[in-house]
């Protein structure tokens, strides 16, 4: 049995004051649950103070994106080092935020995500079509074009905490979310490249999470389905209440 993850996107909202009232809200909601994994992405300048607060409980943080490199003239750039230094567990890679706003490459998503498997973060790396290859069908193609350049070169070894978030990006923040079927099926594309890439244990093991518009009101529904593995959450987590009876989905 796969764990499930429930993650927390908050993108850029929330400094630290407010995040520390999100949490005062939101750990005694879900204290003592666990049946799935229970982490938050929060801001830069928020990270470390998250981190702090949720010490002894079951509640993890990870970073929005991070450089592959440890040091060096990068303006506005945090080093998986730096990361690690401050008990980061995770952190995303490849959003399409990212891709789409910071120009984030093919070739640079491959170099984070080898670095952060080399510094002990946990990758959860983030795949994703438009809306115009959902609708002429490039769906697949687009997404093992995401999965070849992003896993290239990576031994089968290193793939063993490989956690994959898909998110279709014309259901990001748009209301509109993949069916469960729909989801599953296209988690099952992933599924298979994973066993062609690295073998069917690695593939069996690997989490798959789900994001775009994901709520309270469907993400049982999501979650019951064979190949969707949790749920990587924006907008609905950014209210405490809102994630909380998200975490606490009926089975």
């Amino acid at each position: 049995m796969r764990k499930k993850i429930i993650a927390a996107n908050w993108k850029m909202f929330k400094n630290p004051r407010e995040s520390l009232a999100f949490l005062d809200e939101f750990l005694p909601q879900v204290q003592g649950h666990d049946r799935d994994e229970v982490l938050i992405f929060p801001t830069a300048t928020s990270l470390s103070t998250v981190i702090d607060r949720v010490q002894d409980t079951n509640v993890r943080a990870g970073a929005q994106t991070m450089h592959w490199l440890n040091e060096g003239p990068f303006t506005g750039q945090t080093s998986p080092t730096m990361l690690t230094s401050i008990g980061t567990t995770h952190v995303l890679l490849g959003h399409s935020e990212r891709r789409l706003y910071a120009n984030e490459s093919y070739e640079h998503v491959n170099l984070k995500l080898k670095a952060a498997i080399a510094h002990d973060l946990i990758p959860v790396l983030c795949l994703g079509e438009m809306l115009a290859d959902r609708q002429t069908g490039y769906t697949k193609d687009t997404l093992l074009a995401q999965m070849g350049a992003a896993l290239a070169n990576l031994p089968t070894e290193k793939a063993q905490t490989l956690v994959i978030a898909y998110e279709p990006i014309w259901a990001i923040g748009t209301g509109s979310t993949a069916t469960p079927e729909v989801a599953d099926q296209t988690h099952a594309i992933i599924r298979a490249d994973l066993k062609n890439r690295f073998g069917p244990v690695i593939a069996d093991a690997t989490r798959i999470l789900y994001g775009g518009s994901v709520k309270p009101d469907n993400v049982s529904s999501l979650l019951a389905m064979p190949n969707i593995d949790g749920a990587l959450i924006g907008g609905a987590s950014l209210d405490p209440h809102s994630l909380a009876a998200m975490v606490k989905y009926k089975t």
